[in-house]
């Protein structure tokens, strides 16, 4: 009976036991988790969403990364960033400068486009403890021979790190083998005054033990574009409108014709809007209305007819032979060819008979055509993504990308992406990026600020922005700044186009030619990238009565202009092309300063060169009616001077050289005359 009773018991004491010791390794296994990471890594910046999405840098771009970085107690603590490939194939580190505040700083680049990441490594340095606490205790005059002896033993622990190169390890056992010498005589100045080299720190940085070594838990990407995506200045034309006459359609050779004017005014990028077939169906007439002449070419962007679709070119532009010869002439004038992606379809494109279930159908059995209302386009119909379009049409679009690709093709402007899946851009793009690394996509979403964004996020190299009606000093500053300081900087590079063949601004329905070069000059000089479409250049203005739109506008009808008609403001173009690609600074976008200028009316801001030894001043009027001037601050301190020093100043309009005393000058402009001047400031 009794040991009937006593089983369970014994029993049950087991299993509590072992629950007792399960839960205990349970336990010592999150200690020794935790414990491997003394250190703390935080506030790692730039890292998008937790490392979600990739910054985005230039080849040769510098990537400046930021972490709080510390632990308990009062050792001093090391860190570095480990950077290189995504896939692994090579790293480099960097170690980090401490800044202020628990804060570290490290500058880096990368050089070749691709998928990169980074991280950050942290770990407490005895040696660098040890120096500070027997600086602390040799200068109050105590003995350190006991430090010393300490010393030794540590770098003895370093030969076991193995860390380093073989020389590397060969220099320290010599640094050894001469310290225990030092010891063996006695001669503990001669030790304490060896390690204190540069050349011994330099083989302890290599060599030493990294005592409790923390990893950042994120492998940070970045994703690395070439120069085109955060550097370009780009023309839009519409091609069937080169031939010089309203009664014949332009082609590609006409194009060509015009490449040595278009490198005349230096811009990089030639832009297209669609140069594929277009339908007939619901074809808008001049002026977008619904009742077109026979000759009417339609809207380009009613894509697809019985000529092809979207990897088909419109048969009045030429043929693939046309386009190639386009391709290398282009880039014989310094121009790199862009082509519009409009994920839209004419009703007379071929698949809406070979794939009805990649379109939208009313219970009536007709199409459903696009619509914005209260804009109807009667000529468009829109695909769907999902339903028994996923995932053949998704496979179909990238096709077509990579289609032309390999024609030659690597910049795409997308029409509307905002109004297509965010996970179909992350996956297209990425895909795309697997056989072309250089390709580059700007988005045209004139949209909400977080779509935006996010299009930015999933892959977009390039984005439209709000610049186009931003006109007021305060509006500019506020958003130039929105850009470049905060976190948007690091993933979103806008284009700042000027005009587009949709977008005719009501400031430049009034402003007459001042404005013109008034717009010109601060999307040259504010942003990386811009843009203007054709008839900028020579201030066409008309609208459609109370909208911004053009009158008379090339999206349905062929025009003729005359490409140097007086009035015209290509020496303007010409000029901030030029000034974008001789002045290193401009290449970067996030260097922008706005400085003092008292008076609303005038934008002053600045870009420094990237030694710093230079700065770029640029003072713009906004008022194309009125002339301004004003008082404004020469940022004297920038250059470490005093406020009455004295700097030299180049005008790089009209190439004047002079110099400025003081940190208060004048400048008045009248915009008739001359609207903008920029000015090279040196020490």
């Amino acid at each position: 009976m009794a040991d009937a009773i006593e089983a369970p018991r014994r029993a049950k004491r087991s299993d509590t036991s072992r629950g007792l010791a399960d839960a205990r390794a349970a336990s010592e296994a999150k200690l020794r988790h935790l414990a491997a990471s003394r250190l703390v890594i935080e506030g790692v910046a730039p890292e998008i969403d937790g490392g979600r999405f990739a910054v985005k840098r230039m080849e040769g771009e510098a990537l400046t990364v930021e972490a709080d970085v510390f632990t308990d107690g009062h050792e001093v603590i090391a860190a570095a960033v480990l950077y290189g490939p995504a896939d692994g194939s090579s790293e480099t580190e960097i170690l980090m400068d401490y800044v202020v505040n628990d804060r570290w700083r490290a500058s880096f680049s990368f050089e070749k486009p691709g998928h990169h990441r980074f991280t950050i490594l942290a770990w407490r340095d005895l040696m660098a403890t040890w120096r500070d606490e027997s600086r602390k205790k040799r200068d109050a005059g105590q003995d350190i021979a006991l430090e010393l002896s300490e010393a030794r033993s540590l770098l003895r622990l370093s030969t076991q790190s193995g860390r380093g190169s073989k020389s590397d390890q060969k220099a320290l056992a010599q640094l050894l083998a001469k310290l225990d010498k030092l010891a063996d005589k006695g001669d503990k100045t001669a030790q304490y005054e060896l390690l204190q080299t540069e050349d011994t720190k330099a083989i302890i940085a290599a060599t030493d033990v990294r005592t409790h070594l923390t990893r950042y838990s994120v492998e940070v990407p970045v994703w690395v574009d070439r120069e085109a995506a955060g550097f370009s200045a780009w023309y839009e034309l519409m091609p069937r409108s080169q031939s010089g006459s309203v009664e014949r359609h332009g082609t590609f050779d006409d194009v060509i014709a015009r490449l040595p004017d278009i490198q005349e005014m230096g811009f990089d990028v030639l832009y297209f809007p669609p140069i594929h077939p277009i339908g007939k169906t619901n074809r808008k007439g001049k002026n977008n209305t619904l009742t077109p002449g026979p000759d009417d070419p339609g809207s380009p962007y009613a894509i697809g007819s019985s000529d092809g679709g979207h990897d088909a070119l419109h048969p009045e532009l030429g043929d693939f032979k046309d386009f190639a010869r386009l391709i290398s002439a282009a880039r014989d004038h310094g121009l790199e060819i862009a082509i519009d992606f409009a994920i839209q379809c004419s009703p007379d494109h071929p698949w809406i008979r070979q794939h009805p279930e990649w379109f939208d159908w009313r219970p009536d059995g007709t199409i459903k055509f696009a619509e914005n209302p209260p804009k109807k386009y009667e000529d468009i119909v829109n695909v769907h993504f999902y339903r028994d379009a996923l995932p053949a049409m998704w496979f179909e679009w990238l096709r077509i990308v990579l289609f032309w690709v390999e024609k030659g093709v690597r910049i795409f402007r997308v029409d509307n992406p905002h109004t297509k899946p965010f996970p179909f851009w992350e996956w297209l793009i990425d895909e795309v990026r697997q056989v072309e690394p250089g390709a580059v996509f700007l988005a045209e979403a004139f949209t909400r600020p977080k779509p935006m964004k996010r299009l930015a996020k999933v892959g977009y190299n390039q984005s439209y922005s709000y610049f186009t009606w931003r006109n007021t000093k305060r509006e500019l500053t506020e958003y130039m700044t929105e850009l470049t300081q905060t976190e948007c900087a690091d993933y979103m590079r806008p284009n700042f186009f000027v005009n587009t063949p949709d977008i005719n601004p009501r400031y430049l329905q009034t402003s007459g030619r001042p404005g013109f070069r008034i717009r010109a000059a601060l999307a040259a000089t504010l942003a990386g990238n811009y843009g203007v479409y054709s008839g900028f250049e020579l201030c066409e203005y008309i609208p459609v009565q109370g909208k911004e739109e053009y009158l008379n506008s090339e999206k349905y009808e062929i025009r003729v202009f005359d490409w140097k008609a007086p009035g015209n403001i290509r020496d303007d173009l010409a000029f901030f092309n030029r000034l974008r690609r001789s002045e290193p600074g401009m290449k970067s976008f996030r260097n922008l300063v706005f400085y003092n200028f008292w008076n609303d009316n005038v934008l002053y801001y600045g870009k420094w060169s990237p030694d710093r030894s230079e700065l770029l001043l640029f003072i713009v009027t906004l008022d194309p009616h009125n002339a301004q001037g004003g008082n404004l601050e020469v940022p004297l301190w920038e250059f470490g001077l005093p406020d009455d020093g004295t700097v030299r100043v180049e005008n790089l309009v009209s190439g004047e050289t002079f110099s400025w005393t003081g940190k208060i000058q004048y400048w008045g402009l009248d915009p008739a005359v001359q609207p903008y001047i920029v000015l090279r400031l040196s020490a």
